[in-house]
């Protein structure tokens, strides 16, 4: 597996990226130990996690334990913090107190001293002023680096760029990473986010759901391994806007579906096993990276 810079952070990441969202759920610690195992295999150091991904985090527990014997430095680790992690009126949101608590919780179930890549799960209007949300995230960069970047999941262009421009005028850490929703089937990420605005200021997008261009799969390249040339698809990739899994990535990716490792969409309601609500549709935006 090949690897790729973190858009402007310097880090280099597997082009692959590993979601964990089913840890816990349909992955039992044992499965998910075997599929985490195969994939730094097979090159991967980057990981997709969140502290609402079932049973009260349980998908960082499973993925804190697997890392507690390994050299943190070798490994990528990107959580989120936003969805309700209990019914208590302040457990939910992008307040300064839900974003130390939620900190402070996935910190002590990945069994580390810091998060590499802490991302907003969604947009949060009009609940939090967005530059109170900036400050609360400066705050845990400064403090000893409990959080070294910081990303934003599920933006619409604009509330990206206004979040951007309010780093600017602040001297506040920017966005350095994007996880808009984005396959074969669900494209309007390519109008605003992907070729205008992540490609000119230099943002890794980690699109969320890309299983579901499996589904259109045939239609595109026959079920082969690699997108054909004089597609938009492969325009997208030559022009550096994302990079696309190979052949050998959509083994490891169907492997983890199977078994429980990739991340879902949230259909209808929510869903019901992690909790997490559906997404309006500006919000709606995982976990293969691009740089």
């Amino acid at each position: 597996m090949e690897l790729r810079l973190l858009g402007k952070t310097g880090l280099r990441v597997s082009e692959l990226c590993l979601g964990t969202m089913t840890f816990g759920r349909d992955a039992g610690e044992e499965t998910a130990f075997r599929i985490m195992d195969e994939f730094e295999a097979s090159g991967g150091n980057f990981f997709d996690t969140a502290d609402v991904y079932n049973q009260g985090g349980r998908s960082e527990e499973i993925l804190g334990k697997w890392l507690s014997n390994r050299n943190r430095e070798d490994y990528i680790v990107a959580t989120k913090v936003r969805f309700a992690t209990s019914d208590k009126p302040n457990s939910v949101g992008l307040t300064r107190k839900h974003i130390r608590h939620s900190v402070e919780g996935s910190l002590r179930r990945l069994k580390t001293d810091y998060i590499d890549i802490l991302q907003v799960h969604a947009w949060d209007p009009p609940i939090t002023d967005l530059s109170e949300t900036l400050s609360a995230l400066q705050a845990l960069v400064d403090e000893g680096g409990k959080v070294l970047h910081i990303g934003a999941s599920n933006f619409r262009a604009w509330q990206l760029m206004l979040a951007l421009s309010i780093s600017r005028e602040n001297g506040l850490s920017e966005f350095v990473s994007l996880q808009p929703q984005y396959s074969l089937l669900c494209r309007a990420t390519e109008f605003e986010l992907i070729p205008p605005l992540c490609v000119h200021e230099n943002i890794a997008v980690l699109p969320w759901s890309p299983p579901e261009g499996r589904r259109a799969e045939r239609k595109v390249h026959g079920g082969g391994g690699e997108v054909p040339d004089g597609t938009r698809l492969r325009s997208m990739v030559s022009r550096g806007g994302i990079d696309v899994p190979g052949r050998g990535g959509r083994r490891l990716l169907q492997q983890g579906t199977e078994s429980g490792a990739s991340d879902r969409t949230v259909e209808g309601g929510g869903d019901r096993r992690t909790g997490i609500p559906r997404l309006a549709p500006e919000q709606e935006g995982s976990d293969f990276p691009r740089s």
